[in-house]
């Protein structure tokens, strides 16, 4: 299940009205709107990444992006509380009997490893086949992380150009004192454009892709950990204590009080690990 992040979205319209609320305070807000300059900046930002990246790359990281507003909310707790009763099943039926369970499984992850166990897959294999998912899952990740680090770059080399071809205008025409004051806008608005698109969206949305990814990855990890142990009929309280290496101490002491850790978000997940 998905929430939104508001944190993501309170930041970048906190920065918007902010730069805005500075801007009004100090003088009109239409001096800072030039359709040339967001042509050059970001016009200009994304045709680079057209040439960087390929199209189905770039369709797939705007896909991804989503994972920057909507916060997966994970409960490390139900998932060693299903594999320790998992365990506990497998090892008093058979691995045979988790058929059922397979297939109430929302997981895919969790599924398709479970899937394997009882279709009698060797306990090296199933690592194998579910560490090359995770990789590719990874890979995917940095995709997107690596698309807004670059954008990131472009967007204030580009606010660069842009300055340069409003100076060039400027100085072509010194003779005509009413062609100074657009050409400079032209310059200097360039640069603001690229500063404030990397610093308050490409480059934190790139920092946010990278930790909801190690959360995401770090409790696809507790999974394999999981499905391995019931392959090898992994008594179910060391699977349970194996599996809670994996959470923070605070919710191994509410494991231990016999609760239920809330559903936290994966950021939130990965916070407390470190």
């Amino acid at each position: 299940m998905k929430k939104m992040d508001m944190l993501t979205v309170l930041g970048i319209i906190s920065g918007i009205v902010l730069v805005l609320g500075a801007i009004i305070s100090k003088g009109s807000l239409g001096i800072f709107y030039d359709p040339a300059s967001l042509m050059i900046t970001i016009g200009g930002s994304f045709s680079a990444l057209l040439i960087r990246f390929q199209f189905e790359q770039i369709r797939m990281v705007f896909n991804i992006t989503k994972n920057a507003f909507f916060a997966e909310v994970a409960s490390i707790g139900d998932i060693i509380s299903e594999f320790v009763r998992l365990g506990q099943k497998a090892r008093r039926e058979g691995l045979l009997s988790l058929e059922d369970d397979i297939e109430e499984m929302k997981d895919p992850f969790i599924q398709k490893g479970l899937q394997m166990v009882v279709d009698g897959f060797g306990p090296e294999l199933i690592k194998d086949i579910m560490y090359i998912e995770l990789d590719s899952l990874e890979n995917r990740h940095k995709l997107g992380q690596e698309l807004f680090k670059f954008w990131g770059v472009l967007a204030p080399s580009f606010g660069m150009i842009g300055t340069l071809i409003g100076l060039i205008l400027m100085l072509v025409n010194l003779h005509d004192v009413a062609a100074i004051g657009p050409g400079m806008a032209v310059a200097l608005l360039t640069t603001f454009y690229g500063a404030l698109l990397a610093n308050l969206v490409f480059i934190p949305i790139a920092g946010k892709l990278a930790m909801r990814s190690e959360a995401e990855i770090a409790v696809k990890e507790a999974v394999i950990e999981g499905v391995l142990s019931i392959q090898a009929g992994t008594n179910p309280r060391i699977l349970q204590e194996k599996l809670k290496a994996f959470i923070s101490p605070k919710e191994k002491e509410t494991l231990e009080l016999g609760g239920k850790p809330a559903e936290r978000s994966s950021e939130e997940v990965l916070i407390d690990e470190n």
